[in-house]
């Protein structure tokens, strides 16, 4: 299988013109799945991959760790050609535990900085107490103002090349903005299909900030129906192509500008992932796809659900 050349964006708001491959491997927990992550990602970096996305709560750091040590030791690839994402969590979405919590991503990843480390979520819960959905009534006041400078702290120790956030709407952002010293490079939010982020887009395209989109084909089949990869409109459009449903929703993405980390630890979904450069929508495409209905697919990580998190933006 031929490795594929993935192409890079430059970040805007970037000092040292730092490049991301537009195409990652997320690393999100899928307990249907039976490969493993390890077994995956070196498989991913055969076919082209650099690009690798995990969070501490998602307890793949210690894997994806060891494959890229694995990965450097087999000749297959440099430290210096990947690309390496991790983020914080609520527990530790406190001023006095951020540079720590980076520390500990580190020490697990084998790994002596990241490429980019990101908020998980806009919300801060009690140091300590790890729980998934998050109750409401561990929640704590998130002072954006001190995380973000010890975030940019993170960065000026090398202990990460960039930073950003995960999950933040336009008004927060907004609010980021007017206390950063350095900029966010990028915002890492559910965009796929039956998800555009129209407005979401926009506002991060007008202050340099990249998308990265999670959640790329729509995943969560638990949820009900899902929009995009059972779409008969899209597969018309796939068939049209010779393409299939996910290399279609892939191109959009891509013609849209952002990066995406789909999570598969097929070896053939893998390398389909991978075969959307070489052609396009057309405009008559485009269209109809702007019509799919929309809502989004992750309301939020806490129990129940917040009113204000997303500040009724569509």
């Amino acid at each position: 299988m031929a490795v594929v050349e993935i192409p890079t964006l430059v970040f805007p708001n970037s000092s040292s013109q730092q490049r991301v491959p537009v195409v990652g491997m997320g690393s999100a927990p899928d307990f249907t799945c039976k490969t493993d992550t390890k077994e995956a990602i070196i498989e991913a970096i055969k076919q082209g991959y650099r690009h690798f996305d995990t969070a501490a709560a998602y307890g793949s750091e210690q894997a994806l760790g060891e494959a890229l040590k694995e990965a450097v030791q087999l000749g297959l690839v440099s430290r210096q050609d990947l690309f390496v994402t991790s983020k914080l969590w609520v527990t530790d979405n406190h001023p006095h535990l951020v540079v720590s919590a980076l520390k500990k991503s580190l020490r697990t990843l084998q790994l002596e900085y990241l490429d980019l480390y990101l908020i998980h979520w806009p919300i801060s819960s009690q140091p300590g107490k790890f729980s998934f959905p998050i109750e409401v009534s561990d929640l704590l006041p998130f002072d954006v103002k001190g995380v973000w400078e010890a975030m940019e702290e993170c960065q000026k120790l090398g202990l990460t090349r960039a930073i950003g956030v995960s999950n933040f709407s336009v008004k927060k952002l907004e609010n980021l903005l007017s206390v950063a010293t350095i900029r966010p490079v990028v915002n890492q939010v559910e965009m796929n299909l039956a998800w555009q982020q129209k407005k979401l887009r926009e506002f991060c395209s007008e202050n340099g900030i990249v998308i990265t989109a999670f959640s790329p084909l729509r995943k969560g089949a638990s949820k009900g129906a899902n929009e995009v990869m059972e779409n008969e409109m899209l597969k018309e459009i796939a068939e049209a192509h010779g393409k299939t449903i996910a290399q279609v929703s892939l191109r959009w993405l891509y013609e849209q500008g952002v990066t995406f980390v789909p999570k598969s630890y097929d070896k053939g979904r893998m390398n389909q992932n991978l075969q959307i450069f070489d052609w396009k929508l057309t405009k008559e495409d485009l269209q109809k796809i702007s019509q799919i209905y929309q809502n989004r697919l992750i309301n939020g990580p806490t129990k129940p659900q917040l009113n204000d998190l997303w500040d009724d933006e569509i």
